[in-house]
């Protein structure tokens, strides 16, 4: 069972062009909702500013750019976090790019992203890779977190397996949420949010089931009465 408050268990991935756009969204959904995430095309936009808009609402940023560069590059990249609130970041999840990040990551904890959940089966293969989806996320989720992360981003259908093997310490964070009336958009591997908590998840990260519906404060709100 996960220690966090229902209301920081959802993530809601504002995955907008603008700043005031994603601005808007949470100030519609921060009294549901304690964290949002910030992810490469508002990042482009809005930079640092629109995570400092966040923090100065009350609320926590996890920070979604997927680190992955040479281990010196990341390192310095990451130690910028140190000048803003940010309370998750993630990094792809080689052993070599966890260990720079955890090494500068300060306050912020390092989340590894094992395998997006955007890939299926037939891509798997074409990468060459002999063993299965769940082996692949194992292997990685073992091999970042020896290296220094304090969580794991994972598809909801591995959040069982890997809070099996590992225990409750780690964090896991699942994206590919999806509600049963939802489109599956580009994501493969998905869930229901009580399905994926029931399955070990600690977050819940959704963003267009959320952001994309006409009352998405509702929306949030059912998420968080649901999970609790």
């Amino acid at each position: 069972m996960s220690k966090l408050p229902p209301a920081e268990r959802l993530i809601v991935a504002l995955d907008v062009p603008t700043a005031v756009e994603a601005l808007t969204l949470v100030d519609a959904l921060r009294p549901y909702v304690r964290c949002f995430k910030v992810g490469f095309q508002l990042f482009l936009s809005g930079g640092f500013a629109v995570c400092d808009a966040i923090t100065a609402r009350g609320c926590k940023v996890m920070l979604d750019l997927k680190f992955h560069d040479i281990p010196q590059t990341v390192s310095m990249a990451v130690a910028q976090l140190a000048d803003h609130d940010i309370a998750l970041t993630t990094v792809h999840g080689y052993p070599q790019v966890v260990e720079a990040a955890a090494k500068t990551k300060g306050r912020t904890k390092i989340l590894a992203v094992t395998v997006l959940t955007s890939l299926g089966v037939e891509e798997l293969q074409q990468t060459g890779f002999r063993g299965s989806l769940t082996d692949l996320v194992r292997l990685r989720a073992a091999t970042s977190l020896a290296a220094g992360a304090d969580g794991l981003v994972c598809s909801p259908l591995e959040a069982g397996v890997l809070r099996k093997h590992l225990g409750q310490k780690p964090l896991l964070a699942t994206p590919g949420i999806r509600l049963l009336d939802s489109p599956q958009d580009d994501q493969v591997r998905t869930a229901t949010p009580l399905a994926a908590v029931h399955a070990g998840a600690d977050i819940i990260i959704v963003g267009r089931p959320i952001t994309r519906h006409a009352h998405p404060a509702e929306v949030a709100r059912a998420i968080v009465e649901e999970i609790s």
